[in-house]
Formats: structure tokens, sequence, C-alpha cells
């Protein structure tokens, strides 16, 4: 098929790559004429495994293009995903003013059928806000369909060329003919494509993604109890993740979700009930318990210090908030950081991924080191933020003659207490009992 994806970002270029994998003749468009000029010379704008090989493959093969020009990058389309920002606003609505002017502009220079398709991660009633919007100016017949992402940052292209399921929200037959025959060639193992209603199509990836942040902040609750009554949050999550009612997922205490998805969707899913006259009482409750993670370990740092952090010095490990990607929207790591500067404390960081990001956000407010190890010099501790592999088995005697003190934050769980005390640390986790000096 001829595809048109409106949105060079995470999910627009994830989207447009892959569908060019499958044989599609797709055309990215954006408005960002610096990235268009890049992903067009072969330069690719994110950080996700495995995906520049297979962006620079249909980049040569010419099934894969960019161009600024809508008009131009929907000529001959069949179908049309809208892949735009939906920022939060100020209460917590996303704002679909993007996909709401394109959805319009559309409207304007659309000549034939086309299937108009909503991959961003849009509110409930969003597919018809979007109908009514080109409707305004259109001649011909369309159709609009909710189709929500299911990528999970650092294996999307997995997650897509793969899926467990396609979620497509259509009452139209004959985009749900057109829908079905693009998507064939994900699910030949016999992953379900489920077909629904539009509303329907947009409230579950809303409820997908808040039942996992609800999951998350369940364990970091449990962690918090694990710590008050002498328990240890590793054995619980093992004993109650053998059931496979419950499963092992999401079931990892730390210092609290982050990224572009769980924040903004589960504020968005508050706001609509709310809307809907309606208080979502444990999605309110999940919000506070994260806000609160962030800094769990803060408490902990300023105790080890007698609560006085000015003029000391910490390294932190993990700014991207979670592995294997660059994405640092949201990130528990930021939070530190910008607590730790208030309590007058300096900070030199490290990430595999996501350094070039934090120095266009914090510029000179932190040092950057160029290894996990030179981050460790002069350092009064270690925190670790994100559990990147590199970090899970690190040289412990580099650590130990670069910390003045043989001190570890570790928001990620990543040692085993046992072994930290074997090796003469204050070792601190989250819901676990720590070794003390």
């Amino acid at each position: 098929m001829k595809i048109t994806v409106v949105g060079t970002g995470y999910v627009g270029l994830v989207t447009g790559t892959c569908f060019a994998e499958t044989g599609n003749d797709v055309t990215c468009v954006d408005i960002d004429a610096n990235k268009v000029e890049k992903l067009s010379s072969g330069q690719i704008t994110i950080y996700e495994p495995g995906l520049e090989k297979l962006f620079e493959r249909n980049l040569k093969e010419e099934r894969l293009s960019f161009t600024t020009n809508l008009e131009e990058g929907i000529k001959d389309a069949e179908v049309i995903f809208l892949a735009l920002p939906t920022p939060p606003g100020a209460d917590g609505s996303a704002d679909l003013s993007f996909v709401l002017n394109v959805a319009a502009h559309l409207g304007k220079i659309m000549t034939d059928y086309k299937v108009i398709v909503d991959k961003s991660t849009v509110p409930v009633g969003t597919a018809e806000k979007v109908t009514a919007a080109i409707a305004q100016n259109c001649k011909t017949p369309f159709d609009v369909v909710s189709n929500p992402e299911f990528l999970r940052e650092g294996v999307a292209v997995d997650d897509f060329m793969k899926p467990d399921r396609v979620v497509i929200g259509t009452t139209s037959e004959r985009a749900r003919k057109v829908m079905g025959e693009l998507y064939a060639p994900f699910v030949r193992q016999g992953n379900p494509i489920l077909f629904m209603d539009e509303k329907s199509a947009e409230l579950t990836k809303y409820a997908a993604n808040s039942f996992l942040a609800t999951k998350i902040s369940f364990m970091n609750e449990i962690a918090v109890l694990c710590e008050k009554i002498g328990a240890d949050v590793d054995m619980v999550r093992r004993g109650i993740g053998s059931d496979d009612r419950i499963g092992k997922r999401f079931l990892f205490p730390g210092i609290g979700y982050g990224g572009s998805c769980f924040p903004k969707d589960v504020q968005a899913l508050v706001k609509s009930s709310e809307d809907a006259q309606y208080e979502f009482k444990i999605l309110n409750a999940v919000m506070d318990v994260n806000e609160k993670q962030k800094l769990f370990l803060l408490p902990k740092i300023k105790a080890f210090f007698n609560n006085n952090l000015q003029g000391k010095h910490f390294a932190l490990w993990g700014l991207s908030f979670k592995p294997n990607t660059d994405d640092i929207r949201e990130a528990p790591a930021l939070y530190i950081i910008e607590a730790l500067l208030a309590e007058g404390a300096t900070v030199t960081v490290f990430d595999p991924e996501a350094m070039n990001n934090v120095k266009q956000l914090l510029g000179d407010k932190v040092i950057y080191a160029d290894h996990q190890y030179t981050c460790l010099e002069d350092a009064d501790a270690l925190i670790i933020a994100t559990e990147w592999s590199v970090f899970r088995t690190p040289d412990f005697h580099k650590i130990s003659a670069a910390l003045k003190n043989q001190a570890i934050f570790d928001g990620r769980n990543l040692f085993e207490v046992s072994r930290m005390k074997e090796l003469g640390y204050h070792y601190e986790s989250v819901g676990r009992i720590p070794a003390i000096l």
C-alpha cells in the first residue's frame, strides 16, 4: 500500500519504518525541515535498538521517504497515520491541537477516499473530533480509524513487527478491510487483530497503560511497607508474580515510572473521568505514589550525610527513564538531580545514550562524564537511577577506589544486598533491608 505517516517523532518513525519493511511505500511528513533533511540523508533522529538497520535499508530501497509538504506527502496514499504530539495541558487533558490542525488541513487537500488513522494516544471521542475537522472542508468520502500503538521504548521494533495484538477502532466495513489487509503480515503467527468501535479502541490504550502504571505504584507501596516491617520486596515480588493471574512483569519496585506515555496517559484518563463526572480514585492514588517515589532515595541519602548535603558531590548513573532509550521525559533521575542541587550538592552524571538530551535540558547545572567510572571520581556516593545492563555487573574495585565513601544508593535494586555486605558497602535500595556500614 501507499502510506503516509504525519509526524516523525518516536511513534511516527517506528511506524513508518516498520510498514516500509513489509513492502509498503511510506512517506513521512514533518514540519521540522531540519529533521526531514537529516532523515532524508540517512541520519536517524531517535535511539531505538534495531530501528537504524531497518531505516537504512528501506531508505536505500526507496520504500521510505520524507517531506515537509503535506499535500505532496498524501498524494496517492490509501492510509494516512496521524502520529502527532498530544502533550498534557495544565489540567492533565491531552492537547489535540496538533492533531486537529492537521485534520483540518487534510480536509482541504484530499481528493479521493482515504483512511485517516489516529495513531497518537488520544482521549475518547477524538475520532469524532478528527472526523468533524476533516469534514468541514472535505468533498470526498473518508473514514477515521483509531489504531493505538503499544510500543515499549527499547523493544519497539519487535513490538511493532510481532504485536501481542492489533487494536483497530472503526465502524466502517470499508476501513476495516483496508486496515485488516495492512496489518495481515504482522499477525501471521496467530496474534489477534481486535476490531471494535472507535471509543473502545481509544479507551483501550489509556486503560492498558494506566493498569501497568498501577502495578508499578502498587509494588512501590509494598516496597515502602517492606522497609517498615523488615520484609524483602524481592521475595514478595517473586511470591506474587508466580501467580499467573498477576504475572511477573511490572512488579519491580524502584523510584517511579517516567517516560512519554505512563505519566501523560494516566493524567489524561483521570481528566477524561472527571469530564464524565467520575472520580477515578485508584489512578489519583497511582499518580500520588509515583510523585513521592521519584525522591524515595533522598531521605536515605540525607540521613547518611547527617542531613547536610551542602558541598557534597554525587555520581549518578542513568538518566533515561528506562534502559535502551535516550528518552528523558519525566525521568526520575532529573527529579533527583534537581533535589540534590537544591540541597547545595554537585552532581556528575553518566548515561549510555541520554547525555545529549540532558545537556540540552540542564546545560552546565551538572558535570557530564564520558565513562561510568570517570563519573565516580571524587564523589561522596554513587546513585543509580536507571537499570542499564552495563551497570548490573560493574567493577566494584574501581568503584571503591574512586568513591570517598563506600556508599551506593540504588533506585533500581541492581545488586544483592548480601553481596554488597560482603564487599563492605553502605548499600540502600528500595524495599529491602539495607547493608549498613
